[in-house]
């Protein structure tokens, strides 16, 4: 049993990996003995998992599946045995996070203060883009995102939810009406962000309205400040504009449209979950972020709000 055990978190370091030699590294064994494992796996259940070289594999169709029921079974034997030894472990050594620039800057970044003067022998590392990172490649320990998980390779767990919002500054509405329709939304100036940037926003229901507009941007906090200086309108996170809104600076349109959820995640690898810098870390954000959400959607009253997973 603990041969198959150790077959199978090969089988999951190769894959979050993306190669032999790279799951090798992390797991500082030769490359000899994680060719050979991944080998007796397969042959021990008669399957491919995975077309592979040394720098490079994809999953075959039988692959995939096996892969992410080990990524269960792994992830519920490290909760077991972290639920034991949870009272004799302490945030300490180095956390390196990853979000959006925004939220990293307005939400993110206080609260990552604060956990660290409770945890004075951990070091908080805090980057920001609105590019998408490969948080295994890049070697981080936690991500915050927004919006649907597709990696099933990482642990993803809701912290709190999130609605999202059309706006603009009322300059720009005094200038050029306040829509009360989607169908109104065609005569406006949209600012699209996005990496690439869309031309089209969805709503909940499964519409879609093309936008037009002269400014687009990578970056959601770029596409934020055009809309403050009255360049049109823009769909933000009610996390990113509640300020703004709560000052006069921006107003919501069309405040009943319901627009996607995108609820707020934290990301992290599996051989992340174990350190408990990083479980005590996620747990913190969840319950200030959980706090957060009923103040910070209350001028929106769109939808009741689920609770975070």
């Amino acid at each position: 049993m603990a041969d198959n055990l150790f077959e199978m978190l090969i089988f999951v370091r190769v894959v979050e990996a993306g190669s032999l030699s790279g799951a090798a590294r992390n797991l500082r064994l030769s490359l000899a003995v994680v060719s050979r494992k991944l080998a007796r796996l397969e042959e021990r259940l008669g399957v491919r998992l995975a077309n592979r070289t040394t720098r490079t594999l994809s999953l075959t169709e039988e692959g995939a599946a096996f892969h992410a029921r080990c990524v269960r079974i792994l992830a519920e034997i490290e909760e077991a045995e972290m639920e034991a030894t949870r009272a004799r472990h302490a945030a300490a050594g180095l956390l390196r996070v990853t979000s959006t620039f925004a939220f990293g800057r307005r939400r993110l970044a206080p609260l990552l203060q604060e956990f660290q003067t409770q945890h004075p022998a951990l070091h908080v590392h805090l980057d920001t883009s609105d590019t998408l990172v490969n948080i295994v490649e890049e070697g981080y320990d936690l991500a915050i995102r927004f919006g649907a998980m597709a990696d099933s390779s990482l642990i993803a767990r809701q912290l709190a939810p999130n609605v999202r919002v059309i706006c603009g500054a009322p300059a720009y509405l005094d200038r050029r009406g306040r829509p009360q329709t989607v169908a109104d939304l065609l005569e406006h100036d949209c600012i699209v962000f996005g990496d690439p940037p869309l031309d089209h926003w969805t709503f909940a229901d499964g519409a879609m309205v093309h936008i037009g507009g002269s400014l687009s941007t990578g970056n959601g906090e770029l596409a934020h400040a055009w809309a403050l200086q009255g360049a049109g309108l823009v769909m933000k996170s009610i996390w990113d504009v509640k300020d703004d809104v709560d000052a006069g600076w921006l107003e919501i349109v069309l405040p009943t449209l319901p627009l996607p959820a995108s609820p707020i995640h934290a990301v992290y690898p599996h051989s992340r979950h174990a350190a408990a810098r990083v479980r005590l870390c996620v747990d913190f954000l969840a319950a200030r972020l959980k706090a957060q959400a009923t103040s910070i959607a209350t001028p929106v009253r769109l939808q009741h709000l689920p609770e975070g997973d």
